[in-house]
C-alpha cells in the first residue's frame, strides 16, 4: 500500500470512534473525515490513527 492511497476494503469496515459513522477518505491530507464528529484522523505511514486524542477537530 503506498503512502499515497488506503485500501478501499479497509474504508469499508472503519467507522468513526466517537460517532460511529462512516468515514470518508481526504486523500490529499492523508486523513480519515468524520463529518459528524468534525474530527479528521490521520493516516501516519499507511495506518489510519483511529484515537480521538490523536484527531484533529475541523471546527477550528
Amino acid at each position: 500500500m503506498s503512502q499515497s492511497s488506503i485500501d478501499p476494503r479497509l474504508l469499508e469496515v472503519l467507522v468513526c470512534p466517537l460517532s460511529k459513522v462512516p468515514l470518508r477518505y481526504d486523500r490529499e491530507k492523508q486523513e480519515l473525515i468524520s463529518d459528524q464528529a468534525k474530527l479528521a484522523y490521520p493516516i501516519r505511514d499507511g495506518v489510519p490513527i483511529m484515537l480521538v486524542e490523536e484527531a484533529r477537530n475541523l471546527d477550528k
